[in-house]
């Protein structure tokens, strides 16, 4: 196989290899093997990387309903529920009705999950250290700009071909 060939197939849409230049499948490989590191960093403490996500999120903004939480992280309510029912179970936050609309939901932390949000929280900050140590932190600060920054074309842009 002559040199390039490899990439040339990887970039031909018609080519059996073109999977491998997929965005999304390269996207999700990557967001695997970083998820998969942060989680066995908070394992320790019973948590994953997306509960870490909602416990900090409640530190900094205070109760909010579930709705507003599941929005704020990019995740469907049915997701976010997943992930609050052990944190709810193991006493971290406490889950009850609004005051302003009965229907609502509000989540917020409890002591202990305040307590749990500082402990996980060093060791949150170790794993983004080894993470920017390993990969650069003007790479990984671009890399979470580039994240943010994405747009999604139309749907019936795929469908009009």
């Amino acid at each position: 196989m002559r040199a390039g060939t490899l990439v040339e197939m990887m970039m031909d849409s018609g080519s059996p290899m073109a999977f491998m230049a997929c965005n999304c499948i390269a996207l999700r490989r990557a967001a695997r093997r970083i998820s998969n590191y942060y989680d066995a960093c908070l394992a320790p403490l019973g948590l994953r990387a997306t509960q870490f996500s909602m416990l900090a999120l409640l530190g900094a903004q205070g109760a909010m309903p579930v709705n507003g939480l599941a929005r704020a992280l990019d995740l469907d309510r049915s997701t976010a529920g997943q992930n609050l029912r052990p944190l709810e179970r193991d006493g971290l936050v406490d889950m009850g009705r609004s005051e302003t609309d009965g229907r609502a939901r509000v989540v917020r932390l409890t002591p202990a999950g305040e307590a749990r949000l500082a402990e996980a929280s060093v060791r949150w900050r170790r794993a983004q250290a080894a993470f920017e140590a390993a990969n650069g932190a003007e790479e990984a600060s671009a890399m979470r700009a580039m994240l943010a920054a994405l747009d999604m074309p139309p749907l019936d842009s795929v469908e009009k071909g």
